[in-house]
């Protein structure tokens, strides 16, 4: 999701909400403790330059019950993030404490924010050597070839 995005959301919003995609509650009493901008320059395993750019929201559980962040006041944060770190309209990832501090993608239900976990992966595995995936089939189709096939028909 992008900044624009969560934008649009939020001002139709009446609370603001995060889940995780288990079904699991970030818990309601949540602070927004950063908003910025993270860049990463690099290179991967088949040697070539990237970069990556996105808006990074950071949720903490300070046990402070009495705090629910309304909708109207994340939006003024990402204003001032915006004013003050020039902003573009980048993809959000949003950082949360669990066991450790987990990196997610983020989406929206209609109703609440979702934490979409993200993953790792090889960006060159045309270079690196890692084999392709093996194309997953249906045992049935499995069974339904398996059947046909005749001595010296060549299926075998």
């Amino acid at each position: 999701m992008k900044l624009s995005e969560i934008k649009k959301h939020l001002a139709s919003a009446e609370t603001v909400s995060f889940k995780l995609t288990s079904g699991a509650c970030v818990p309601p009493h949540f602070h927004v403790t950063e908003v910025g901008v993270v860049s990463k320059h690099f290179i991967d395993c088949g040697g070539t330059e990237r970069f990556e750019r996105v808006a990074n929201f950071q949720l903490w559980d300070a046990n402070d019950y009495d705090h629910l962040l309304k909708p109207q006041k994340l939006l003024s944060i990402i204003a001032l993030s915006e004013k003050v770190l020039g902003m573009d309209d980048l993809e959000i990832e949003v950082e949360y404490q669990m066991e450790t501090i987990g990196k997610y993608g983020l989406h929206f239900n209609g109703k609440d924010f979702i934490l979409v976990p993200k993953q790792t992966a090889c960006l060159a595995s045309d270079r690196c050597g890692v084999p392709p995936a093996k194309q997953q089939k249906p045992l049935q189709a499995l069974q339904t070839q398996a059947a046909s096939c005749t001595p010296g028909g060549g299926c075998c």
